[in-house]
C-alpha cells in the first residue's frame, strides 16, 4: 500500500514515526520538544503545531500517503463559534479541578450515577472537570465556549485545513466524561451540567473511517488518545493486559463489551479498534518503590532491585501495603501504607526491599483481579515503564500476575499506533482492507517471562498478602 506516518503529542514532545503500511516496520523517524517550558496545565495549542512542524522537518514526510494523530489524553481545547481558541488548552492532571470533580460528582447523585451514565467517575485530569471549572472561574472564557475539542481533535481538524466537519474516535471520546462506550452516544446533558451551557461536539468516526483528506491529497485517519494508540501499536488482543509502572499504575485489557461498574473503580473506555478497553489504577506503583529506596539510603531503583534479590519470594513474612498516597484501587482515598510481618529475623533491608516490590506487585494483581472478576480473561500481560526493566520486578511479576509477561523493547508505541490507524484508514480508502479488521503487524520484540515452577510459590506470596489487605481492611473490595 505504500507508507504513512504516526504522529504522537505528548505531553513534552511530539514523535513521528513513517511505517511500511503492509508490514509496520518503522522506516524514518522525527522528533521534536514542545517549545514550552515544563509541563504547565495551561498550554497554547499553536506550540503542538510548531512541535509537529519541527518534528516533520527534513523531508520526513515525503512520499507518505496518510498520516494517523494519537495525543495526550484529557487535554480540552475550547473554541469560540468562529473556531478561535477561547483560553489555552488545558491539559494534564490539573489539580485546580479537584474541587470541581467533587461538585460533578454530587450534582448527578454519587460515584454510581457517573458509572451508570459514561463509565467513570470524574477525575481531576478529565475534560468534563476542566469544564466545570472553568464555568465557575472563568465564568466569561466559559460563556464565549461554543465548540470542544480535544488534543487530537483539534490536531487533526489543522492538518485538514480546519473544515467545518470536526471529528473525534471512540477512544478519545471515551475520556472526556460526557460520552459512554456503552451506549456509543454523548451525553450533552453532563456538558451543560459542567460548563453552564451546550457546546458543539466533534463527531465520533468509525475506527477504520478517514477524517478527511487534506489540501495536497494526505488521507488523515480519526486519531486517538494516547492510551488507544498505545494499545493498538502494542497489538494487544482479546487475552491480553497492559500494565503500566508509573509513579502511579494503571492496568487495562481488551474486552469485547463496556464494563459499567458501579463502584467507578474500572474507567470503561472504548479502544481503537472497535471493542472496549477497561482500565483499572492504582495510586502507588514506583513511588512505592523510590520511597523505599529513600529509606533505606539507596540512591537508585536499580540498587533497591540487587538488595531485593538478595531476599526470598515472600520476605520472610514482611507484607507492605502501598497505599502511601491513598489508594484508589481499593477505594481507601485517606488511608496510609503499612507494614506487617515484623519479626526480629525479617528486620532486615534486603527483606524491606523485597516487600517494596511484592506489595507494589500485588496491588497491580489486586486490580488485575478487578478485572478478571468481571469475567475479562488474562492469558498475557505486557509490562510497561523503565522499572519492568528491573530485575526484581521480572523475578516476581509472572507468578504473582499468574500469567505470561511480555516486556517489549522500547519503541514509540503511540505513534506507531497511529500509524496503523492511518494504514487501516487507508487500506479501507482503497479497498485493500477491510473496515472491520485492522492490519496484520508484526508485534514489538522483548523479553517473554513464564510463571513457570514459581507460580505456586507466586501464589502463596499473594495469598499472604490479600490476608494482611483483608485484616486491615476488611472488605476493602466489596
Amino acid at each position: 500500500m505504500g507508507i504513512v506516518a504516526g504522529l504522537d503529542s505528548s505531553p513534552e514532545f511530539t514523535r513521528i514515526v513513517v511505517c511500511d503500511a503492509d508490514t509496520g516496520a518503522v522506516l524514518k523517524q522525527g522528533y521534536a520538544p514542545h517549545p514550552v517550558e515544563g509541563r504547565p496545565s495551561d498550554v497554547d495549542p499553536q506550540a503542538w503545531l510548531l512541535s509537529l512542524g519541527e518534528a516533520a522537518g527534513g523531508g520526513l514526510l515525503e512520499g507518505v500517503q496518510a498520516i494517523g494523530v494519537s495525543s495526550q489524553q484529557n487535554a480540552v481545547v475550547p473554541l469560540d463559534a468562529q473556531g478561535n481558541t477561547v483560553r489555552p488548552a488545558m491539559v494534564g492532571g490539573d489539580k485546580r479541578a479537584q474541587v470541581a470533580a467533587a461538585d460533578l460528582v454530587d450534582a448527578l447523585g454519587g460515584r454510581e450515577a457517573w458509572a451508570q451514565a459514561v463509565g467513570c467517575v470524574p477525575q481531576a485530569a478529565q475534560p468534563v472537570t476542566k469544564l466545570r471549572w472553568l464555568n465557575r472561574t472563568e465564568p466569561d472564557a466559559a460563556l464565549r465556549t461554543a465548540v470542544l475539542l480535544q488534543a487530537h481533535d483539534w490536531l487533526v481538524w489543522q492538518l485538514l485545513g480546519r473544515p467545518v466537519r470536526r471529528t473525534t474516535d471512540r477512544g478519545g471520546a471515551s475520556g472526556t466524561g460526557y460520552w459512554s462506550a456503552a451506549t456509543g452516544a454523548y451525553r450533552s446533558d453532563l456538558v451543560e451540567l459542567a460548563l453552564g451551557h451546550q457546546a458543539m461536539l466533534p463527531e465520533v468516526i468509525g475506527p477504520a473511517d478517514a477524517a478527511g483528506t487534506t489540501p495536497e491529497g494526505l488521507l488523515i485517519s480519526a486519531g486517538t488518545g494516547e492510551t488507544m494508540a498505545a494499545a493498538f501499536g502494542l497489538g494487544i488482543g482479546l487475552g491480553d493486559a497492559v500494565v503500566s509502572l508509573g509513579a502511579s499504575g494503571s492496568v487495562m485489557t481488551v474486552h469485547h463489551e463496556a464494563l459499567v461498574d458501579n463502584t467507578g473503580i474500572i474507567t470503561s473506555l472504548a479502544d481503537a479498534t472497535g471493542m472496549h478497553l477497561p482500565v483499572v489504577t492504582t495510586l502507588n506503583a514506583v513511588r512505592t518503590l523510590r520511597g523505599a529506596a529513600e529509606m533505606l539510603g539507596l540512591s537508585d531503583l536499580e540498587s533497591l532491585s540487587d538488595l531485593a534479590m538478595k531476599s526470598t519470594p515472600g520476605a520472610h513474612g514482611l507484607v507492605l501495603l502501598p497505599y502511601l498516597e491513598g489508594e484508589r484501587t481499593p477505594n481507601l482515598p485517606h488511608t496510609a501504607g503499612t507494614l506487617s510481618g515484623l519479626r526480629r529475623e525479617s528486620m532486615k533491608p534486603e527483606h524491606l526491599a523485597r516487600a517494596a516490590f511484592e506489595g507494589m506487585l500485588c496491588g497491580l494483581a489486586d486490580a488485575l483481579d478487578v478485572l478478571r472478576g468481571r469475567g475479562v480473561e488474562v492469558r498475557r500481560v505486557f509490562l510497561l515503564g523503565a522499572a519492568a526493566e528491573l530485575s526484581a520486578v521480572q523475578a516476581a511479576a509472572p507468578a504473582l500476575f499468574g500469567a505470561q509477561v511480555v516486556v517489549p523493547q522500547p519503541a514509540d508505541y503511540a505513534a506507531i499506533g497511529a500509524a496503523r490507524q492511518a494504514a487501516w484508514a487507508l487500506g479501507v480508502s482503497q479497498g485493500t482492507l477491510d473496515p472491520r479488521t485492522p492490519p496484520m503487524w508484526q508485534g514489538p520484540a522483548g523479553q517473554v517471562l513464564e510463571p513457570g515452577e514459581e507460580l505456586a510459590v507466586g501464589q502463596a506470596v499473594r495469598q499472604q498478602y490479600v490476608s494482611v489487605r483483608e485484616q486491615t481492611y476488611p472488605g476493602a473490595f466489596r
